[in-house]
């Protein structure tokens, strides 16, 4: 992913959604978004990230399923 405003992008979207979580860069040039809350609502987040309607370019979406962890307050970037 490249492009400036996607995190906030990202967590403007996810807090719409109702959802907690981060969006954090990574020393490679990849974003990193962590979310929990509702299936549905993850889903949607899933399916904006692949919209090709973000700031910047995504190259890729890959998602990975756990169960939630808890503890997390708000939506961040990092």
């Amino acid at each position: 992913m490249q492009g400036v405003g996607f995190r906030w992008w990202t967590r403007s979207r996810a807090l719409e959604l109702g959802l907690v979580g981060s969006a954090s860069n990574l020393a490679d040039g990849r974003v990193e978004v962590i979310a929990e809350g509702p299936r549905e609502s993850c889903d949607k987040l899933l399916e904006l990230l692949r919209s090709g309607e973000t700031p910047g370019r995504v190259d890729a979406v890959i998602e990975r399923w756990s169960e939630p962890r808890g503890g997390l307050v708000g939506f961040v970037e990092r």
